[in-house]
């Protein structure tokens, strides 16, 4: 099925190596990879730190909510700034405010509230640099590779994420958690300085953005929350927003509840660790080879059966399955997540050319928002079900997801272009 397909989109398959070729494309993927990295490094060892400081599990876990949460305030607020500003600044300066943030963590010793006051700061102005540098790899990469473009960044983002996570323990292991979050800002400076240095000075206007110079704060956030609202009433960019969101927070919920469920069988010390490793190992197998091998209009036709995979194995866990068996659905649901490449192309035809660093800044945190409460509701869901019942339950979910995609218009549909009047696009 093809939820929204352009016309003149075409069938043509791009490659890796090609993707890899465009130089900017290329700075960005990696400057974002070791970013992925510092974020993991970061947040872990900041929750270490104030749980070590305070003994509090709760504050600990609020640490680690911290850095995701505030994003989708963030990009209602002050996304629009993402298609006003010039990328090269913009990208390069969010560098720069996370290294100077996880560096007053380190060096600074401050009350509980002022360090989370700092990371939910940050975690604000997050969507802007994101939404800069998604709207530069758009304009950079066109048709498929723009596609294989986004399954690379999602390779690239889960190999960094568990790199950061391990890389997290050794630090804080060999250096103490204030030294390693001196780590991650080093990581993020480098990060900085290869933008600063190999990205061309680029205006708004030359990748797709509107010109908008200095913003007054009024005027930025008067614009964002008006081309939020424009996005979200448009219905195409709606539905396939949803479709992206969804299915990752039902599963990221059952995800949540995989080290409860390992006790609740009484499974070998050890295991739930394997479990939580199936899920982006399936994730990486289904990117790659739904990625590399299907054109463009077969990875369309394929987002409700995919959906269906990333969801239909989770209600398996309902019949309490053991190791074996439950490692192997967690594979094929992490499968499933490739569903979201054959979103892609469809997406970014629906976006005005003059609104897409908002939108991606708005797509990303929306769905980091979701996947962090996810785990809460499927939490109380699981009060009640066993944990078992509760995955099965997120399952359930993510069919009756692919479900409401199925109703969409049938293939060969155009996507309507949501349009974003200059009143919210230029300065105010």
């Amino acid at each position: 099925m093809t939820p929204t397909a352009g016309p003149a989109q075409g069938n043509h398959r791009a490659t890796y190596r090609e993707v890899l070729a465009e130089p900017r494309f290329r700075l960005l993927f990696s400057t974002r990879a070791v970013s992925i990295t510092a974020d993991a490094l970061r947040i872990t060892t900041f929750s270490v730190l104030v749980y070590s400081s305070t003994g509090s599990a709760l504050l600990s876990a609020v640490a680690f909510g911290t850095g995701f949460l505030p994003q989708l305030f963030g990009s209602l607020l002050l996304g629009s700034l993402a298609d006003r500003l010039p990328p090269r600044a913009l990208i390069t300066g969010g560098y720069v405010v996370t290294c100077a943030a996880a560096l007053l963590l380190a060096l600074v010793r401050m009350p509980i509230a002022a360090s989370l006051a700092v990371v939910a700061l940050v975690s604000l102005a997050t969507p802007v640099f994101h939404g800069a540098s998604s709207r530069l790899v758009a304009q950079s990469l066109k048709g498929d590779a723009y596609v294989l473009g986004r399954s690379l960044n999602n390779i690239a983002g889960a190999g960094a994420q568990l790199f950061g996570l391990a890389l997290g323990g050794a630090a804080v292991a060999a250096l103490g958690p204030r030294r390693a979050l001196a780590v991650s800002a080093l990581l993020y400076l480098g990060c900085a300085l290869a933008v600063r240095i190999r990205l061309p000075r680029l205006r708004p206007t030359e990748c797709g953005g509107t010109p908008g110079g200095a913003v007054g704060e009024r005027g930025a956030v008067r614009a964002s929350l008006q081309g939020a609202g424009l996005l979200l009433r448009g219905r195409t960019v709606r539905r396939l927003m949803l479709a992206q969101w969804l299915p990752p927070a039902f599963v990221a919920g059952a995800e949540g509840l995989i080290v409860a469920y390992a006790g609740e069988r009484h499974f070998a010390p050890g295991w739930y660790a394997v479990l939580m490793g199936c899920l982006p190992v399936g994730m990486l197998v289904g990117d790659l080879l739904v990625g590399r091998l299907l054109r463009p209009r077969g990875r369309e036709r394929l987002v409700v059966p995919l959906t269906v995979l990333s969801g239909l194995p989770l209600i398996g866990f309902a019949a309490q399955p053991g190791v074996g068996v439950s490692s192997c659905l967690l594979l094929l649901a992490g499968f499933g997540y490739a569903y979201g490449l054959g979103l892609q192309r469809p997406f970014l035809d629906a976006l005005p050319p003059e609104g897409r660093g908002q939108a991606f800044g708005l797509l990303g945190s929306g769905s980091m928002t979701l996947q962090g409460v996810g785990p809460v509701c499927l939490g109380s869901v699981a009060a009640g079900l066993g944990t078992g019942g509760a995955i099965a339950v997120a399952g359930g979910a993510v069919t009756l997801t692919a479900g409401w995609m199925l109703t969409w218009h049938r293939a060969g549909r155009a996507p309507s272009r949501t349009t974003i009047p200059a009143s919210t696009t230029a300065s105010s």
